[in-house]
């Protein structure tokens, strides 16, 4: 697939998790976006969006809207959002109130991310009640596109279900006995209160302020071509794909999208974001080498313990891997971009084009600082020319 918009005018954004080194604290990681934030608003990179992450010990963004205002008063230009709410741990009301804040603060720069995530408590297998994974992707095999973009094998989510970790994230994160509303109403519930439109069954007027009203550009995040692909489409939202945590299904998620959409009063025609994991580093040797501990990281969330400390490539380099250690972190491992400038900008336009994206969002971790801000900086200038 060929995107109608040339890769060479693709605007370039930045996801931040938060993420915290092996050895660091919290505090230094907001710290830290901080600094990476105001260095990719001097950088010229388009948006600043905050992930949201529980219960990792590796992970300091816990709350988009929080670490949002950190970074919006730090910044002056460059659009912040979050990428995304867990519409499974909140309210709309909650949401469109605690972004409200945010444009009242900040107008015309908030980005509302929304994402689906959330889990019913724990039931016999396949009862109404039981955790359900994400569809699979249609494409069970790895292959490459014709632009030349890795589509790996899908993994496998049924050996989270029922982990400990889940269990408790359950308990944890939601009401006990919550039911979770279609995802589709729960944004368009959204969307109303931001209008001020929004009547309760009994014709009763509810009105969100701060909130009504908000200049708040609203996006639907989503990794296969489920519920979240679907709503974007039917609503007429832009909808942003993860390459970089699910890159099996990233083409059957954005074809979902496309076939799904709908005109809106927001767009006449799709408009597709789609993410990747990068290192940026002088020369390809040393790029890998930052990436090195990536694979344990990923295998900390995928083995059910929870994203750990970040590892310092020393820490990665003295791990053993098992063949079964292995297969559970491939799809991720070979799907991260790591290179020079030249070679990961090379890797960001075929996956443009294979995707047709609009926009193209990148995550960079690594153990030192100083490094995920030279990451940022090199690619900046690649791109940008």
């Amino acid at each position: 697939m060929t995107g109608a918009t040339p890769a060479a005018a693709v605007p370039l954004s930045i996801l931040d998790l938060s993420p915290i080194s092996s050895g660091s604290t919290p505090a230094q990681a907001l710290r830290n976006t901080v600094d990476l934030a105001r260095r990719a608003e001097a950088a010229g990179y388009a948006r600043y969006w905050l992930a949201e992450h529980h219960l990792a010990t590796g992970v300091a963004g816990v709350s988009p809207a929080l670490v949002i205002q950190l970074v919006a008063a730090a910044t002056r230009r460059i659009r912040v959002g979050a990428g995304a709410v867990q519409l499974g741990h909140r309210t709309p009301l909650s949401v469109v109130e605690e972004f409200g804040l945010l444009d009242a603060l900040h107008p015309g720069r908030i980005d509302l991310g929304l994402g689906r995530s959330g889990f019913r408590a724990p039931g016999p297998p396949g009862s109404p009640a039981a955790p359900q994974p994400k569809p699979a992707p249609r494409v069970s095999e790895e292959r490459h596109t014709p632009e030349g973009l890795l589509i790996p094998a899908p993994y496998d989510i049924s050996s989270l279900i029922g982990s400990p970790l889940l269990t408790r994230y359950i308990q944890l994160v939601q009401f006990p006995g919550a039911d979770l509303p279609e995802y589709r109403a729960q944004v368009e519930v959204i969307q109303s209160l931001i209008r001020g439109d929004l009547r309760t069954p009994e014709g009763l007027e509810a009105h969100a302020l701060p909130g009504e009203g908000a200049d708040l550009q609203l996006w639907i995040l989503g990794s296969s071509g489920g519920a979240s692909a679907q709503a974007a489409g039917a609503l007429g939202l832009p909808f942003g794909a993860n390459y970089h945590v699910s890159p099996a299904a990233v083409l059957e998620a954005v074809d979902a999208y496309r076939e799904a959409f709908v005109p809106s009063e927001v767009l006449d025609k799709p408009h597709v974001l789609v993410s990747a994991d990068v290192v940026v580093a002088e020369d390809d040797e040393t790029a890998r080498r930052l990436a090195s501990p990536y694979g344990l990281w990923v295998h900390s969330i995928r083995s059910g313990r929870g994203a750990i400390p970040f590892p310092s490539p020393e820490e990665a380099a003295a791990h053993v891997w098992t063949p079964q250690e292995r297969a559970l972190v491939e799809d991720r491992v070979r799907t991260q971009f790591a290179g020079s400038a030249s070679t990961v900008t090379e890797q960001l336009r075929v996956l443009q084009r294979a995707t047709g994206a609009d926009e193209l969002l990148v995550t960079t971790i690594t153990h030192d600082h100083a490094d995920r801000v030279r990451s940022l900086e090199l690619l900046a200038e690649a791109w940008h020319g």
